[in-house]
């Protein structure tokens, strides 16, 4: 086997392993379940906030329809608070 073919396949191998975790199907509904929840006047443990935070930007990153994009955009923002301007 030629050095060449070793380091292709040495790659092939270790690409998996380097992707961003697969969007969940229930980030989109744990997203939408702790935004509901501020919305309603809970606050949130720190460890919830992220937990709900990673699953919105997962949800949000594995949608390709704006109207969902926004959407979890609002969510996200009832969770951790809307960006200083």
């Amino acid at each position: 086997m030629s050095l060449r073919n070793f380091v292709a396949m040495a790659i092939l191998a270790a690409s998996p392993a380097a992707m961003p975790a697969p969007a969940l199907a229930q980030d989109m509904q744990l997203c939408f379940a702790a935004s509901d929840r501020v919305k309603d006047g809970e606050t949130l443990a720190d460890a919830e906030k992220s937990q709900a935070h990673a699953a919105c930007l997962r949800a949000l990153s594995d949608t390709s329809s704006i109207v969902q994009k926004y959407q979890l955009q609002e969510a996200d923002f009832d969770i951790i608070g809307r960006p200083k301007q």
